[in-house]
């Protein structure tokens, strides 16, 4: 059986959903990679939490969760987002919000169970009030949905790997 075309909402979804995680990503990508004020605070943040556990460096500028690699995770998964939707390559666009959903699902995790927390603090000292949390959030729900819309053809696609 050949995979199926998503219908028409799915399919201004999945242009959407394509668009709001690429423009969050690529947006964080000057402040990761700037190693901007913000960025300094929140992985110094992560860092010392790491570092309280028995695992400093983790967060680092050269650990193995550092502001660079997850923006080159983040620039990665916006590639194959864009890329995938673009040329209507449905593995390449599942590939892409997969990454997308595991580096959010991170972020998330640290947001939620880490001294950063879910407000995080701006460079003036002032609350963010949760936006950088909230768009995780908004960003965790489109990959998944971006995933769950494209099941039926990954379905068929594993399947045919498969023999």
């Amino acid at each position: 059986m050949p995979p199926t075309a998503p219908s028409k909402p799915a399919t201004y979804f999945l242009w959407a959903g394509t668009l709001y995680i690429s423009v969050i990503f690529i947006q964080s990508l000057f402040f990761k990679f700037s190693n901007s004020v913000e960025t300094q605070y929140i992985f110094g943040t992560l860092n010392a939490w790491s570092a309280s556990l028995g695992l400093p460096g983790l967060f680092a500028p050269t650990g193995i969760f550092s502001q660079y690699v997850v923006g080159s995770a983040e620039l990665v998964a916006s590639a194959l987002l864009l890329i995938g939707i673009v040329a209507r390559r449905p593995l390449v666009h599942s590939a892409g919000a997969l990454l997308s959903l595991g580096v959010i699902s991170g972020a998330i995790f640290f947001h939620l169970f880490t001294p950063l927390g879910v407000a995080v603090r701006n460079t003036d000292g002032s609350s963010d009030g949760g936006e950088l949390f909230a768009l995780a959030c908004g960003v965790w729900l489109c990959a998944a949905l971006m995933l769950w819309l494209r099941r039926q053809d990954l379905w068929v696609r594993l399947q045919a790997w498969r023999t």
